[in-house]
């Protein structure tokens, strides 16, 4: 195929995959079918099939794709990622996160951890450093605020009790839920994690606010302390 022919077709295809998205979104769309679609905005003059299918085949899923760190997508020059590329597909899932936020800031309460849940996967799950977060809820257990308390933090469960308990008082909150990520993959709390728990509760309650769950998440399970009685 001619350079001018390839042009052509490689213009006539991308309008066709957005009217196919603007006719039914995503649906029965493959995987490698929506990061191409996606990669036409970040390169505006390459066939992105091809691109968006090796992608996919090197990390494994179009999950592990988006959860990977700049790091790794900027090494993959061969599967035609260059620094634009890389910047724009961990645009693609901070973007995601973001939306989260939204859907979580609307919640009229919280009532069990599982309204929280989805939310902290999205944020920390699938991170590879353990990394400790915090929400702050009214009485009402309406959402207020969330905050990164540690961030980074790899095989330690180092959480600041002070620090959480002046986030909470810098927001009116009366109650809290915090959260960390196990990297590892399993949900299950070590001694430390326990340790940690009872701290925080402890330096909440000397300024009269609640403590209602800790809760260990990975990208695909959580584990509640609350559900499981050790709050």
């Amino acid at each position: 195929m001619e350079t001018n022919d390839r042009k052509k077709y490689a213009a006539g295809h991308r309008k066709r995959i957005k009217e196919k998205f603007l006719n039914s979104g995503f649906e029965n769309w493959q995987d490698y079918e929506v990061l191409e679609f996606a990669l036409t905005f970040a390169l505006p003059r390459k066939d992105t099939k091809q691109t968006a299918k090796k992608l996919i085949a090197y990390f494994g899923s179009f999950k592990d794709l988006l959860n990977a760190d700049y790091k790794d997508l900027i090494k993959l020059k061969k599967a035609g990622i260059g620094e634009h590329s890389a910047v724009f597909i961990s645009f693609l899932k901070n973007f995601a996160v973001k939306y989260s936020e939204f859907e979580i800031r609307q919640k009229e309460k919280v009532s069990s951890p599982k309204d929280v849940i989805a939310f902290l996967k999205s944020v920390i799950g699938s991170s590879k450093k353990e990394n400790f977060y915090a929400i702050f809820m009214n009485a009402a257990n309406k959402i207020l605020d969330y905050k990164t308390v540690t961030k980074g933090i790899v095989n330690k469960s180092a959480v600041y009790p002070r620090e959480i308990a002046k986030m909470a008082l810098d927001n009116n909150a009366t109650s809290v839920i915090i959260s960390h990520n196990h990297p590892g993959g399993t949900c299950k709390p070590s001694q430390n994690d326990i340790i940690a728990t009872e701290a925080v509760l402890k330096a909440l309650k000397t300024i009269d606010v609640f403590l209602l769950d800790h809760i260990i998440v990975t990208d695909n399970d959580y584990y509640s302390f609350k559900d499981n009685g050790l709050i």
